[in-house]
């Protein structure tokens, strides 16, 4: 077990904001932390304030904070925090992830029609939809590069966790060299690729 599981927050210092994730909006939180865990460490999460994107983090939710979400980078692993992602180049994707179980499906689904207060969306396995997604940017001569921000852990007719995706465009991160912006895709791409080959297995 990671001795990071023991790392206590301090409020009383100095903390990103874009760290801490507010859950009064969730009804069904233990449901909503069980299905934002599948995705810790596979898909990156960016914080706006510091222009970072975190790859090797950990999620908390400690009690003494209330409805609240901790993300915690690993201390040890500076290296797996990336710098200078400027927010201009993450934009909502209206994508959203789906735990399948709840409906009787095994794996995560994919959807992009969700509507507050309205039926069940329809959806598709997400590999196959990813792959999907893939190949459409790579005829356009995009990449599709998936990350989380906060707000985008949600809740559908308070009973249903999702995810909304949000994504790098690493193409306007024109401030950074060709090498730094090629390994923040390929550290983007190896997480997604993870989350990718286990998608049958979580949700």
């Amino acid at each position: 077990m990671s001795s990071m599981k023991h790392q206590e927050v301090d409020l009383s210092k100095p903390v990103n904001p874009d760290l801490i994730w507010e859950l009064d909006h969730i009804a069904r939180r233990e449901m909503a932390e069980r299905f934002i865990q599948l995705f810790e460490n596979r898909l990156c999460v960016y914080s706006e304030s510091v222009r970072q994107l975190y790859t090797n983090y950990n999620l908390h939710f400690p009690a003494d904070l209330g409805r609240k979400m901790v993300v915690l980078p690993n201390p040890y692993a500076f290296h797996d925090t990336l710098h200078g992602i400027d927010s201009l180049a993450v934009r909502p994707t209206g994508l959203f992830i789906l735990p399948g179980r709840v409906f009787g499906k095994p794996g995560l689904l994919l959807t992009k029609q969700l509507n507050e207060g309205g039926s069940m969306p329809k959806s598709m396995p997400f590999k196959q939809a990813l792959a999907q997604i893939i190949s459409n940017q790579k005829k356009l001569g995009d990449v599709f590069l998936p990350i989380l921000i906060k707000g985008d852990l949600r809740e559908f007719g308070q009973q249903l966790p999702y995810l909304h995706l949000h994504r790098l465009q690493v193409n306007k991160l024109s401030h950074l060299s060709n090498f730094e912006r090629s390994d923040i895709q390929n550290t983007i791409t190896r997480k997604l690729l993870m989350l990718y080959r286990q998608a049958d297995t979580l949700g």
